[in-house]
């Protein structure tokens, strides 16, 4: 089977054009290596960008990549006719059995509904629930991407949906739908584990932009009266921060202040995928407790690290711990519940208690890369038949 993916190049996304290899994020990243494990599929990567970038020919034996330069007249402002046009015409060399477009967030879901090859369009962040939760502004970006989302949906072969949650927001618009999460990468699975020092300081760590969605702030406050009350562990924040977020910078002036009082709270940028896997072994638990969530990645790599969890009820978060025991889930705004967990489970000893040495099987064979693309390969078949049926 010849698959053409649509996803877009993170050179673009943070405009280094001068990187030399290409990025497309986690999930599709993850996807890529588990279609590098399957010989009998063959891969076309296609990703537009506002100025040229080097672009290896081959990102595995059997995943060429093809980089299409496309002005920047041609994108949101034009709803995206300059990467629309550029994609059909590659498309037309390559001749795929089927198109995937990664996401509605830009050009690669519009791109694979009017590439004139049967498709499916990945949901990972639903635009319209962003817009109405950011209340975008008519006329700006998330507004743009929303109605444009709204547009692209309805007119696919079928949506791939990262959990329940998404499905529920896109099973109106009457095509086919499938639950299929997001692999992780195979490194989270593989990569050797490293033990946390013994009589080390419990590590209790964040993982996310610091943002209102996040919720940064309250969890912060939560975890100095925590240490007010004298408890003994250490914070760890890992997330852009923008210094033209108001936010953002009132987050660090509190960080500042903790640690001025307490000692123990510190906030990184961000780290690399092996660096990842040494926070995971080497903290002790993850609070996510955002109240928006859509890829619950982060939750589902501390999982495969066999990390414990706290987090809210929101999203994927209890199908990505399915069949999980060490997380506690709680109710989207149940902080006080939170802070009583977290201080019995620090009071009681829990970081100390020995993580298993692999995640459930069940838990393995809805994330690790291969198993989740030989399910895309089953949809694409389904798809196929669907398409040349009479």
């Amino acid at each position: 089977m010849r698959v053409a993916l649509l996803s877009t190049d993170s050179r673009e996304v943070i405009r280094d054009y001068q990187q030399l290899q290409p990025g497309f994020g986690t999930a599709p990243e993850a996807l890529l290596q588990g279609f590098a494990s399957l010989p009998e599929v063959e891969v076309h990567v296609l990703s537009c960008t506002q100025q040229p970038v080097r672009a290896p020919e081959k990102l595995a034996d059997n995943i060429w990549f093809h980089s299409l330069h496309v002005p920047k007249i041609g994108w949101m402002r034009t709803g995206y006719q300059g990467c629309i046009r550029a994609v059909r015409k590659k498309l037309k060399e390559i001749r795929p059995d089927i198109v995937h477009g990664q996401g509605t967030e830009r050009d690669c879901a519009i791109s694979a509904v009017f590439s004139g090859f049967p498709n499916i369009v990945t949901v990972h962040g639903n635009m319209v629930a962003l817009e109405i939760l950011t209340k975008a502004r008519i006329g700006s970006y998330g507004w743009c991407a929303a109605r444009l989302e709204q547009f692209t949906l309805p007119r696919t072969g079928g949506i791939i949906c990262i959990s329940d949650y998404v499905e529920n927001l896109v099973k109106g618009y009457g095509v086919p739908t499938w639950i299929v999460p997001n692999a992780i990468q195979k490194m989270f699975f593989d990569f050797p584990r490293t033990n946390s020092p013994a009589g080390k300081r419990p590590l209790l760590v964040n993982v996310g932009v610091v943002s209102e969605r996040k919720r940064q702030h309250k969890l912060l406050a939560l975890l100095a009266s925590l240490r007010e009350e004298g408890l003994q562990f250490d914070a760890l924040f890992v997330g852009l921060s923008s210094p033209n977020s108001a936010y953002a910078v009132e987050f660090n002036a509190m960080l500042e202040k903790a640690n001025r009082k307490h000692g123990g709270f510190e906030h990184i940028t961000r780290l690399d995928d092996p660096s990842f896997c040494q926070l995971f072994d080497r903290a002790s638990a993850m609070i996510h407790f955002s109240s928006e969530e859509s890829f619950g990645l982060t939750f589902a790599e501390a999982i495969a690290r066999g990390l414990y969890l706290f987090a809210s009820d929101v999203g994927a978060m209890r199908d990505i711990a399915k069949g999980v025991e060490r997380v506690q889930i709680f109710g989207l705004n149940e902080w006080d519940e939170l802070k009583r967990a977290v201080r019995q489970w620090l009071v009681s000893g829990g970081d100390r208690l020995p993580r298993p040495a692999s995640p459930p099987a069940e838990f393995v064979q809805r994330y690790q890369p291969t198993y989740v693309a030989k399910r895309h390969l089953e949809i694409y078949r389904e798809v196929l038949e669907k398409a040349a049926a009479p």
